[in-house]
């Protein structure tokens, strides 16, 4: 059986996004084009589908990572802002995008809440293995 770790990552959350656009209750709300990602970010993202590339490297992360939170997700999807002069510090991402991803992935039965984080259901779990090993059978 093939693994999520045996993908390689940008394979993986292409296929993934192409998936998960077929379910009907992951779709980005309207303030999602106008919004930055995060404070570290100058501009709101200029991708046509970057909600559900973050769906999917959500997805993928919490495969990785076991239960995770919004607050560890925030640190990961976070970086470096410029501040002029001063010197660059990092930034946490912004909790609400992430936020409502994972309330759609729950809906959708992909994830659900336990009291340490997010894990994903045995639906979840084969629905990735399932592309990780089509994505392996095409090499």
């Amino acid at each position: 059986m093939v693994s999520v770790l045996e993908v390689p990552a940008d394979k993986l959350i292409e296929r993934l996004k192409e998936e998960l656009k077929k379910f009907e209750k992951i779709k980005p709300p309207l303030w999602a084009k106008m919004v930055k990602s995060g404070a570290h970010k100058e501009r709101p993202p200029e991708q046509e589908d970057f909600w559900y590339i973050r769906a999917a490297s959500i997805l993928r992360r919490i495969y990785i990572d076991g239960p995770v939170g919004v607050s560890r997700l925030r640190t990961y999807y976070g970086g470096r802002k410029r501040r002029g002069r001063r010197p660059a510090r990092a930034y946490k991402a912004g909790g609400a995008i992430i936020r409502k991803i994972l309330q759609q992935l729950e809906e959708s039965n992909l994830v659900t809440k336990e009291k340490k984080g997010r894990v994903l259901t045995p639906f979840g779990r084969k629905f990735l293995d399932k592309i990780a090993g089509e994505i392996i059978g095409r090499k």
